[in-house]
């Protein structure tokens, strides 16, 4: 078994001769496409890992398992390999990561953007955020004054599912559930009008921010509450609970 991995994904030994091993060959296929469409390697990674076929038996797909098969000349046909992908393909992704790398943002900026994410923002992604928030420094008026239509929040979920429950039980009990549609009202209330103080705060900070190169650290943490990368779509969750695609 041993002997068996230390052939390169992708391939197996036939009657002595190294060939493309179906099922792994296509998986590299689609590494390299979906890697080219915008999917980071952590993206990728988690893909995999819904899939039936693994890297190693009885073991994860990780993302240093997607940068080797991303960095492999013999998947072009070298070394007694025969090709997998044309070399074409081979270039792009290397054209890709040296771009990523090039517009990688500042330590602080990444470590801000890995909290915000909950794992590591590509630089093409990096690129494309710090394009959305200049916008709204040319902008702030982007940003919306109305309040979301729809409060929710673990408290307000529980409370009203309390309240619901109320009125499902007969008899109603008409004090409980009238104090209980008191308490789910005020903290709505209260939801809103914090969108209403942060909507203010938000157009106040990217009215006086200058334009950017890079991400700024401080204005990721002061402007976002979350940023949701799905291959090649990045959406940021301002505080005021207005999303945005970057």
């Amino acid at each position: 078994m041993a002997s068996k991995r230390k052939m390169v994904f992708g391939y197996r030994m036939e009657l002595g001769d190294i060939v493309p091993s179906p099922n792994e060959a296509e998986t590299v296929r689609y590494v390299y496409t979906r890697y080219l469409a915008g999917a980071s390697f952590q993206c990728l990674a988690n893909e995999l890992n819904q899939k039936a076929l693994p890297y190693h038996t009885g073991k994860s797909w990780n993302k240093n398992m997607v940068a080797r098969i991303l960095e492999d000349s013999r998947y072009v046909g070298a070394d007694l390999y025969p090709p997998i992908i044309p070399a074409e393909q081979l270039q792009a992704v290397r054209e890709r990561r040296r771009q990523n790398r090039t517009v990688s943002p500042p330590l602080p900026a990444q470590a801000e953007l890995y909290k915000l994410c909950g794992s590591a923002v590509p630089g093409s992604a990096a690129k494309r955020i710090c394009t959305a928030l200049n916008h709204l420094i040319d902008n702030p008026l982007q940003i919306s004054m109305a309040a979301s239509a729809v409060c929710d929040t673990a408290e307000i979920r529980q409370l009203q599912q309390e309240l619901d429950t109320l009125l499902q039980t007969p008899p109603v009990d008409e004090d409980a559930a009238r104090q209980k549609a008191l308490e789910v009202a005020s903290l709505k209330l209260a939801s809103v009008k914090t969108e209403e103080y942060e909507s203010h705060r938000l157009r106040s900070i990217f009215e006086t921010h200058p334009k950017m190169d890079a991400l700024d650290a401080a204005l990721l943490k002061q402007s976002l509450r979350k940023i949701e990368c799905h291959g090649d779509t990045v959406c940021l969750l301002l505080k005021n609970g207005q999303w945005l695609e970057a």
